[in-house]
């Protein structure tokens, strides 16, 4: 169990990121990238993520010492990305970052020829589409309803966050295939995977992840929780959101016993047949 969760992400990213970060809607928490980079690589490594979003796992790749490259479909958050590198750099980060903006399911050619072979760790995580929670915001008494706010992607329908789940699965095994160009000998992929209901049913995220890895030709070696609650006097301190909250309340009222999400499934994978390094 990794324990990730112990500060809110906005408290993590506060003068660390840009303010309009915030406007991601499926953001990784920067605590559990950090822990992937420290645990499976050394200074000066080189950290991929071919679903960047704004930029996190290369910020934090940048502030461990590392170098970081990252891939991002949408030019909006690519273009965050990038102010979030440059921050980094200002912030006096030893790390180096880049960004790239393109299709990850035609990774390889995405990237400069040198770094295959180089990369020691990827991490990054599917997205998911409709599924996100946003931010609630409250009016006010009397001034409207509770709405929610940064809860969608792009509108470029050819987005992996909006395809059928067996398309996400298709798309996201041709990404893990174009990491295995990217990775040394006994290098790692670290997915994260949050549970999630699509009305009422519960999708199975995590499996498929771990199929689509081994499709790719990897092969799972550890599974571990991150959580995103915090731990109190031996309690968990939930950090949920208000529809999280509305959501489950709703379900139990209605006779099905849901529960309060808190942490994502960290799904280690390495290449079939290769050296733990």
């Amino acid at each position: 169990m990794w324990l990730t969760g112990q500060q809110l992400s906005r408290e993590l990213r506060k003068g660390r990121y840009a303010a309009e970060s915030i406007a991601h809607p499926g953001k990784m928490l920067p605590t559990i990238a950090r822990y992937a980079i420290n645990t499976y690589t050394d200074p000066g490594d080189l950290v991929a993520d071919p679903m960047a979003g704004i930029g996190t796992t290369v910020v934090e790749a940048m502030h461990l010492g590392r170098r970081g490259i990252g891939v991002e479909y949408e030019d909006r958050w690519a273009a965050l990305a990038a102010i979030n590198i440059a921050l980094a750099t200002k912030n006096g980060a030893a790390g180096h970052g880049e960004i790239y903006t393109g299709d990850s399911r035609c990774l390889p050619s995405l990237l400069p020829p040198q770094i295959r072979g180089q990369v020691a760790l990827v991490i990054t995580s599917p997205p998911y589409g409709s599924s996100v929670h946003g931010r609630a915001v409250t009016p006010g008494r009397g001034r409207g309803k509770v709405r929610r706010i940064y809860d969608t992607y792009g509108a470029d329908p050819k987005n992996l966050a909006y395809r059928r789940h067996d398309e996400l699965a298709e798309g996201f095994t041709k990404i893990l295939a174009g990491c295995q160009a990217l990775l040394r000998p006994g290098g790692h992929v670290v997915i994260t995977a949050r549970p999630y209901r699509r009305q009422g049913e519960l999708i199975d995220v995590t499996g498929m992840v771990v199929a689509a890895g081994e499709v790719a030709g990897f092969e799972l070696v550890e599974e571990c929780v991150a959580l995103i609650a915090g731990v109190q006097d031996g309690r968990a301190i939930d950090h949920a959101s208000f529809f999280q909250r509305k959501n489950v309340r709703y379900a139990i009222a209605n006779g099905d016993p849901q529960w309060l999400p808190q942490h994502e499934d960290v799904l280690i994978l390495r290449r079939t047949g290769s050296e733990e390094s």
